[in-house]
């Protein structure tokens, strides 16, 4: 194929002129180690997974499971953060722009929770209501009306957090285990090609070089299968505790707007969303 692509490049250099037919035989042979290399490499790889035995191959492809698990759950997650930040942004224009909270009880009655802030909200005025015209009806319900929307603002958090935080385990797995799976393919490759080269005569650094550098290809597959995990994996921690921060800001005004009737001050609000500090409400989390 690359001799093929050669020839035409020759041919069309010959007929713009000798000066271009140079030029495109120096580019040739200079692309040519380059586009050898890239093929050894890969026939490598298939060499070393089809010379390889059980073991090798059942190490390759967990290796595989693991990099497919990794990237379902980054691109899942992804667009999961873009589409929730982007209707928690909807809904918290809506809310404050809201004139009572029976215009926001209706919109979310009419469009559902559907992220976050919105589900923390229903709960919220649902529960005040509820423990204001009914009372403690059950044990989980005594205290004060202000105590019962505290439990329950803290537990739609930590439901929220849980749901945010689904998959981050694996990932952590991934970028924490992979290496050591390739590296173990490296070594059970390595042994094996040494006993394939003893038992051999006339050993020579070529057929030592080949089989040891085929099985070193397990260890940079396992770090190919573990950086994307690690740097996933930290990004969704600080776009989880960013945004952890601002519903916490927000659970701290909506109680204070529950219990009250008044909105918390403006520079107070702007402190929380700016310094991300985690309020009394809601359960304090180390990221």
């Amino acid at each position: 194929m690359i001799d093929l692509i050669g020839s035409a490049v020759m041919a069309l250099a010959q007929a713009a002129g000798p000066e271009a037919a140079q030029a495109a035989a120096a580019t040739a042979q200079s692309a040519a180690p380059a586009a050898a290399a890239v093929g050894a490499a890969s026939q490598g790889v298939m060499h070393f997974i089809g010379q390889s035995d059980a073991v090798g191959k059942s190490l390759f492809g967990f290796l595989l499971l693991m990099s497919l698990a990794s990237w379902y759950l980054i691109l899942a997650k992804g667009f999961t953060h873009l589409r929730i930040r982007q209707r928690s942004r909807k809904f918290l224009a809506e809310f404050w722009a809201a004139s009572s909270l029976e215009q926001v009880e209706n919109e979310i009655a009419t469009h559902g929770a559907e992220e976050p802030f919105a589900h923390l909200a229903s709960h919220a005025i649902h529960a005040q209501k509820h423990h204001a015209k009914y009372g403690a009806l059950k044990l989980e319900e005594s205290g004060s009306t202000a105590a019962f929307v505290t439990r329950t603002i803290r537990k739609v958090i930590d439901e929220e957090t849980a749901r945010l935080e689904n998959g981050l385990t694996v990932l952590a797995s991934v970028g924490s285990t992979a290496p050591f799976v390739g590296l173990f393919g490296t070594v059970w490759g390595v042994y094996h090609a040494l006993l394939s080269i003893g038992m051999a005569d006339g050993v020579t650094i070529n057929r030592i070089a080949g089989p040891v550098g085929e099985a070193l290809i397990m260890t940079g597959l396992g770090l190919a299968v573990a950086i994307p995990a690690v740097l996933a994996y930290n990004a969704f921690v600080r776009l989880n505790r960013v945004y952890l921060a601002q519903l916490d800001a927000f659970a701290h005004d909506l109680f204070t707007f529950l219990t009250t009737g008044q909105q918390v001050a403006d520079g107070a609000h702007e402190r929380h969303e700016r310094h991300g500090r985690h309020i009394s409400l809601a359960s304090s989390r180390e990221a």
